[in-house]
């Protein structure tokens, strides 16, 4: 089993971090193989912002994302770069408040739609949570990692004192998805 997931966005969502969350989530907890790379824009906010982690039952022999099996946008400008990456039969993610799927993919996937942002502002009064919701989601919707092991990865990862509110949004986005 070899999965290629790519999250992306802009800079200030916390793509980078989520993507290290998964990574440690897979390879520290539930004892899989996993790498993780990262690239962003200049700008230190707005840029574009990705973070591919490769996730295997094996030794993975290449460490980057070729065509993703997973992928996340959590703005317009990741989902006009990147929709056409996706392998057929994939699983594409969307943060439904700030991107739009008019113009589809050039393959069949299957599109899900969460307002990260929206329910991170709302529902847990801290916009910048926005991407642990995504993980919640992203874990229910693939369980390409346990809840478990997501739960720990975050309490290892977030800054110390924010520990509750970041495993909130996480058990909120993990709800939330249907």
């Amino acid at each position: 089993m070899r999965k290629e997931i790519r999250l992306s966005g802009f800079g200030g969502q916390g793509i980078i971090l989520a993507g290290v969350i998964l990574g440690r989530a897979a390879s520290l907890y539930d004892n899989k193989e996993a790498v993780q790379t990262q690239s962003y824009g200049p700008e230190a906010r707005g840029g574009a912002s990705k973070s591919e982690i490769v996730i295997s039952d094996e030794p993975i022999d290449y460490p980057k994302v070729i065509k993703p099996d997973i992928l996340v946008c959590m703005s317009q400008q990741a989902y006009d770069k990147y929709k056409d990456d996706i392998k057929e039969g994939g699983i594409l993610l969307v943060d439904e408040d700030l991107v739009s799927t008019s113009e589809k993919p050039e393959v069949d996937v299957k599109i899900y739609k969460v307002p990260f942002t929206r329910i991170a502002s709302e529902e847990i009064k801290l916009p910048i949570v926005a991407n642990i919701v995504m993980l919640g989601a992203l874990t229910k919707l693939t369980k390409i990692v346990s809840k478990e092991s997501m739960e720990k990865a975050i309490l290892d990862s977030v800054p110390k004192g924010t520990e509750e509110k970041n495993l909130m949004a996480f058990n909120i986005g993990y709800e939330k998805l249907i």
